[in-house]
């Protein structure tokens, strides 16, 4: 039995702080693309856990690291020394999921714990093999086989380890150190409106590739003739020469190339029969890449979307986004969202308001919601945790920030429902804000150039005038606006006579608005937290919303109720923010009719 492998192999003063930058020396992860495509053994199940608030696995007197990155106790060994300390007497918890709604005794711990579990194994001789977590919230520490194999910060992007040099025929154990713990310049920062879960919320796996193999690709429709498919091929590892091929059978188009020194091809796909993705028809094509012994096959769909002037262009045609915010929160149980059955629910709501359109609110989904959204028609807002008042002059807090949109974007930017990358939510216009915000959108946009910028930005108030003037509305294609008129801002009423400044000639779509109100409460329509209160702030929303210039999408907030510590009205939130159109056991509220019928009868909005 492993006797606190980790806490041994993790000791001598290596962990993080609050405030220091990750572990010198430690391997780096990476993203696999379409890593959900590979044959992967799954490591999902029970793990051992062990509890560690006082950091004591990772600060330790004891033994020190050898030449090789091993520990070495003061015997030369590797464990032995901590016998108050054995994975097997621990509890177990399920992996994926939080912690916090499987254990009582871990419902509000924040901080470290520590994932262990054995599994067996037989690698293929000259074959690659690598660690996929889907998250880790929020920074993690992985070992296999009391060898360091990976660090990563960030609690809602995946990562990927490379376990070929540790990893052994037969049994093998691998532990996983993951800290919640909120930091003043942590992405997100200390505060925000959700709950903190905690743990390996997503599949964690091994997958197996060939010593070279393909890592990224990235594939779109061009904008232009929408008659080719174009982007390119990475292949890591491969030789100078190494032959690509890219094909795509049901649309007959395919391509052959060569990788150059940097294992990189360009390739251009002409294409004759091709069924344009879009919420009406969202047509997949199977897509498979081969480059030397490897092959990879990923499900996508074809469009382009775009701006012109204050119009959101669809495969060229004007658009308008009817949609609703989403948290990551799982329907009935609670906690994390993190499987197929889950993101079907959340996204069937949408589709029975008569939806297109959902913003991922406020950090990346699992990958399983893209991928069901590709299937089922609904355009996506995605979005990285720069929430409210980050650090924003702090050169770290911008590379954390980058780091998350670098894995974001290049994890799912072969998911034809995105459309939207979205850099920030809330956040307050000071100039050191806005800076690493400009320096954000050019970013994402050097990743990413098929898809459309956005942020979630306030707006300023004059007596009835609201005004859209934020200065990082110049970076933006896409500006988006949160306001909570009728429910933060005085009565539903107050709506029907309120005046839309805007200051750029740029699509717009009213990110966030709506109110509270616990499901099954019932009184009149000027009784707070009733349902007929929140519907009534809906019923004066639209007509007010058709009037502001250039609005050409909405997402009212939020889908369904979701936990959060700081929303404590005894006997209405009790620890869940109430603005949801459903409640968290499913439950529809007036609201949501109200919003159906406006969608479905198409009197709200216009998309030119």
């Amino acid at each position: 039995m492993v006797r606190l492998v980790l806490l041994l192999v993790l000791s001598a003063g290596v962990g993080f702080s609050q405030e220091e930058k990750p572990v010198a020396g430690m391997p780096a992860s990476t993203v696999l693309v379409a890593s959900d495509r590979r044959a992967a053994m799954t490591l999902d199940g029970d793990w051992h856990v062990m509890a560690d608030p006082y950091l004591a696995g990772l600060y330790s007197f004891h033994g020190a690291f050898d030449a090789n990155g091993y520990f070495k106790d003061e015997e030369g060994g590797i464990g032995g020394k901590l016998v108050e300390y054995n994975f097997a007497k621990m509890p177990t918890i399920h992996v994926p999921g939080d912690w916090n709604t499987q254990k009582e005794w871990l419902r509000m711990y924040e901080g470290a714990l520590w994932y262990e579990r054995h599994f067996s194994y037989q690698p293929a001789k000259g074959q690659r093999e690598f660690l996929h977590i889907g998250a880790a919230n929020y920074r993690a520490i992985a070992a296999v086989n009391g060898k360091f194999v990976c660090q990563h910060e960030g609690g809602f992007t995946s990562f990927d380890c490379e376990i070929t040099d540790v990893i052994r025929p037969g049994d093998n154990s691998v532990v996983i150190e993951v800290d919640d713990t909120r930091l003043a310049n942590g992405v997100p920062t200390l505060k925000t409106d959700w709950y903190n879960y905690g743990g390996l919320t997503r599949d964690v796996s091994i997958m197996a590739v060939p010593a070279a193999f393909i890592d990224d690709f990235e594939l779109h429709l061009d904008r232009a003739t929408r008659s080719k498919i174009e982007g390119y091929v990475h292949v890591e590892g491969a030789a100078a020469g190494t032959a690509v091929t890219v094909a795509i059978p049901e649309a007959g188009a395919k391509a052959n190339g060569v990788t150059d020194a940097d294992g990189r091809v360009a390739v251009t796909l002409p294409v004759k029969r091709l069924t344009l993705w879009s919420p009406e028809t969202p047509k997949l094509y199977q897509v498979t890449l081969t480059a030397g012994a490897d092959t990879l096959t990923d499900t996508m769909g074809f469009r382009t979307v775009e701006v012109s002037g204050d119009r959101i262009l669809l495969n060229g045609k004007a658009i308008f986004l009817h949609g609703v915010c989403i948290h990551a929160e799982a329907p009935y149980r609670t906690g994390r969202a993190n499987n197929e059955e889950d993101m079907t629910t959340l996204l069937g709501w949408v589709k029975q308001l008569g939806g297109n359109f959902a913003r991922l609110a406020h950090y990346p989904h699992d990958e399983q919601m893209e991928r069901t959204a590709d299937r089922m028609g609904v355009l996506l807002w995605s979005e990285v945790p720069v929430y409210w008042a980050e650090q924003f002059d702090r050169p770290e807090v911008f590379e954390k920030a980058k780091s998350q949109m670098h894995d974001n974007i290049r994890r799912d930017r072969d998911k034809a429902s995105v459309i939207l990358w979205s850099i920030a939510n809330e956040t307050p216009s000071t100039e050191a804000r806005t800076a690493f915000l400009m320096r954000s959108a050019a970013y994402v946009k050097e990743q990413d150039p098929t898809r459309l910028v956005t942020a979630a930005l306030l707006v300023r108030g004059e007596v009835n005038a609201k005004i859209i003037d934020d200065p990082l509305g110049q970076a933006l294609d896409v500006i988006g606006f949160n306001e909570y008129i009728g429910w933060y801002e005085g009565a539903p009423e107050r709506a029907d006579t309120m005046e839309w400044k805007v200051m750029y000639d740029k699509p717009l779509i009213v990110s966030e608005f709506g109110g509270g109100a616990k499901a099954g409460l019932h009184g009149g329509d000027g009784e707070r937290w009733t349902e007929e209160y929140q519907a009534e702030i809906y019923k004066h929303q639209m007509p007010m919303l058709n009037r502001i210039p250039h609005l050409r999408g909405m997402t009212p907030w939020v889908l369904m109720d979701f936990r959060s510590p700081v929303r404590q009205l005894p006997g209405v939130q009790d620890g869940f923010n109430r603005k949801g159109l459903v409640s968290d056991q499913g439950m529809k509220k007036k609201a949501f009719f109200v919003l159906q019928k406006a969608y479905q009868d198409g009197s709200v909005g216009k998309a030119e």
